[in-house]
Formats: structure tokens, sequence, C-alpha cells
């Protein structure tokens, strides 16, 4: 019997979840301190927020098969709702003035380590 929506759809949310993991593992491991994970506003979710010294990166965590594929699930919707939540994120730093941003993608594949591109949109 073939799962439906629902269970595919649950599924899908898991291995995105793990993905997001591994990621903030992943950056953690390479110098970053985790600010949040899975930030949530009015205008999107951000997977990871992270710091290093005074750069703040905003992560897209994608989860496929193909490295290109991940990137190239990355819609210009999607970075515009990154960037909003991002600037909506940023709005309540005191310390906004003395901080770089970035935009960034991490894909995470079975066959292939945690991927970083850095600035990436």
């Amino acid at each position: 019997m073939a799962p439906d929506a629902a269970q595919r759809r649950r599924r899908a949310e898991r291995r995105g979840h793990l993905a997001e993991w591994i990621a903030a593992l992943y950056l953690l491991l390479h110098g970053y301190r985790i600010l949040a994970i899975r930030y949530r506003t009015k205008l999107g979710e951000i997977d990871l927020i992270v710091r290093k010294g005074d750069l703040v990166a905003f992560v897209e965590v994608k989860q496929r098969a193909d490295p290109a594929a991940a990137v190239d699930a990355v819609s210009f919707t999607a970075q515009k709702r990154i960037r909003a939540a991002g600037d909506l994120w940023l709005s309540r730093r005191r310390d906004a003035a003395c901080l770089s941003l970035r935009y960034d993608i991490v894909t995470v594949s079975r066959a292939f380590r945690p991927r970083h591109l850095k600035d990436a949109f």
C-alpha cells in the first residue's frame, strides 16, 4: 500500500529537520555559533541563523540527492522570503549596525557530506 500524501509530507518534514541538524552541526564544527534554528516570523522562516565574529549568515538548508538540485530548489521567491525574515530579525538587534550579513545555502545529501555555499544569493 502506497503512503498517502500526509505520510509523505511527514516523512519529508522529518528528513528536512534532520538535514537542518546535520547542517547546524557542520557549521558548529567550522566555527559558527548557532543563534537560531527554524526562526519563524510572519514573513517566513529561516532554517538557521549563525554567527562567526561580526558576520551573521542566514542559512537555507536543502536536502536532495544531488547538491545542484538542492541549490536550484531555493527559488527567487524563497530568497525574497528569507531576506525579508532576515531583515525582521536584524531590526530586533541592538548591534545591527556592527554586523555583516550573508545569505548561505547548505546542501545535505546521502552520498555527500554537507556542502556550504557562502553568499549564495
